[in-house]
């Protein structure tokens, strides 16, 4: 099994982001909440950001009693308005907008048959076009070495039934990464995808209550499904310098899950 934290400050870069600024969307909790307080560890200015205040301020000030620099700004992804504001408020917070991290994102448990409007609106406002919306403003205040993460999932390459619109968008995220890295290349704007797989939020541990997670874990090639500070390592590896000739690319983060073409096989095979 490869090595496992829970905590996603364990490994920072102390001073990799100092006097940079960043945003995540959906940052108060799960996923969004861990690259939140890395970036925060790393000496970044974070605003933090979702529907819910009460969980944003406990995210704010779990990094503020870290030492790190934090705020949070209420903003409703399918609001346009909201996105708009959310980002004027973070440049006037702070001065620059320099790493956008999209990340915020909702699924629907139907199939391509059985989803409504309604569904498909609240995906693909939520996970698709407030990415567009969020990086459309954010480039006006970026500078050149600037960064825009857009977080995507290991279901943009495979993926299962019912869980359509989800899916579909996730694919598309990756193709939107690669429009934007090409349109925001003349300011010097990098633009990346992260893709993770199955990692142990709120959601996900609902999940694993119901299943064997022996046998999910070992479906892993690393032996374990991941954690929010997997992802939020590779945000902040990817938003720096050290990812300075990455633009465009889709990179996964599943611990090697979506390498097994069939579940039994490579069980009997780690068996042996």
């Amino acid at each position: 099994m490869t090595p496992r934290t829970t905590d996603p400050t364990a490994n920072a870069v102390t001073g990799r982001f100092d006097q940079k600024t960043v945003l995540v969307t959906g940052s108060t909790r799960g996923i969004g909440a861990g690259v939140a307080k890395r970036f925060a560890a790393e000496g970044a200015n974070v605003v933090v950001t979702g529907r819910s205040e009460e969980p944003g301020a406990a995210v704010v000030d779990d990094i503020r009693e870290a030492g790190g620099v934090a705020r949070f700004v209420r903003a409703d992804m399918r609001d346009p308005d909201d996105i708009e504001a959310l980002v004027t408020a973070t440049v006037e917070e702070y001065g620059s907008l320099d790493v956008l991290v999209n990340n915020a994102g909702v699924q629907t448990e139907t199939t391509a048959q059985d989803a409504t409007m309604d569904d498909w609106a609240f995906v693909l406002e939520t996970d698709f076009r407030s990415f567009w919306l969020c990086a459309k403003h954010a480039v006006e205040h970026m500078q050149e070495g600037a960064s825009v993460l857009n977080m995507s999932s290991n279901h943009a390459l495979l993926t299962m039934p019912g869980i359509f619109p989800y899916n579909a968008v996730k694919a598309g995220i990756n193709g939107m990464t690669r429009a934007m890295a090409l349109d925001f290349s003349p300011h010097g704007i990098r633009v990346n995808t992260i893709n993770p797989g199955w990692v142990e939020i709120a959601r996900t541990r609902e999940e694993l209550a119901d299943v064997d997670r022996d046998r999910i874990e070992a479906m892993h090639p690393t032996g374990r499904i991941g954690t929010p500070a997997d992802v939020a390592g590779v945000a902040a590896f990817l938003a720096s310098d050290d990812a300075a000739f990455i633009t465009g690319a889709n990179l996964v983060v599943d611990g090697g899950r979506s390498v097994v073409m069939q579940d039994e096989d490579y069980l009997a095979y780690r068996e042996q």
